[in-house]
């Protein structure tokens, strides 16, 4: 078949399905295993070929995330394996990686615990980029460790990863504790876009129901495990700043810092003992 037909439906099906119809060239791409810079070497594809194609279309205009049908994601110029068991690394943690890394630069600190890894991007992402980082993940999930680790082995980095409920299996102390913990509010959950609340694991979403649950057990519970002077980084939702910062004021950490992402929204909140 002539893939400049191909493509042509391919944009219309997706388009009906309300999704940007690039991605057509990006799917085929993906079957043809080539860049997708390359698809103009290309004339046509075997019928065999195109019937994957089709297969793969449809996940994508049933609302399947683009990353989970491929099976990667970019992080920090990083590639990363992800599926169902984990969230899709977004650009906007980023920041929480750049202040860290920042941190270990200008204060010389090398001890690092991540606290709910899923794909471990953080972690990984950390322990490639700074340089002799003593870095531990952990997770509840099993399955988002197995995913961890092999994203660990993919970017050629050492992390130690501990399945563990928070801090309950952790012995050790960090001079930095970063965490993207679960922080949509439950109710909220059921108006997110389909690609996220159909597909992405729940347990990496809910933040119970005020969306706090979790930060009040990392900030309670952080203080014994930093070294003294150990920074607590923070991913946040946009309008959570001022109630993560109240928490943080009421468990008496010092230096209270908000930073905002690349599209001007609050995003992470750093503090110190």
């Amino acid at each position: 078949m002539k893939i400049v037909d191909v493509l042509i439906k391919a944009k219309h099906r997706l388009k009906e399905s309300g999704i940007d119809e690039r991605e057509a060239r990006l799917l085929l791409s993906h079957v043809l295993g080539i860049r997708s810079e390359d698809l103009v070497k290309y004339d046509e594809i075997e019928e065999a070929t195109y019937e994957v194609f089709q297969s793969v279309l449809e996940k994508r205009c049933n609302h399947i995330p683009y990353a989970y049908i491929t099976g990667h994601q970019e992080f920090m110029k990083l590639d990363f394996k992800v599926n169902e068991n984990v969230l899709i690394p977004r650009s906007d943690t980023e920041i929480l990686v750049e202040e860290a890394i920042k941190l270990c630069q200008d204060k010389s600190l090398d001890s690092i615990l991540d606290v709910c890894t899923g794909s471990g991007c953080i972690a990984v992402s950390l322990a490639k980029y700074i340089k002799d980082a003593n870095v531990t993940a952990l997770d509840i999930s099993k399955e988002a460790l197995d995913i961890a680790k092999e994203n660990a082995i993919i970017n050629n980095v050492n992390v130690e990863f501990i399945e563990s409920d928070l801090f309950e299996n952790i012995y050790s102390k960090f001079d930095i504790i970063v965490s993207n913990p679960p922080y949509i509010k439950k109710d909220v959950i059921d108006t997110l876009e389909r690609e996220v609340k159909n597909n992405e694991p729940l347990i990496a979403l809910d933040g119970g129901e005020d969306g706090l649950v979790f930060y009040r057990r990392i900030i309670e519970c952080a203080k014994d495990y930093l070294e003294a002077n150990g920074y607590l980084l923070l991913e946040i939702g946009f309008d959570q700043a001022n109630d993560v910062k109240g928490l943080l004021e009421r468990s008496n950490y010092k230096n209270i810092r908000v930073i905002k992402d690349y599209s001007g929204n609050d995003r992470l909140v750093v503090a110190n003992i």
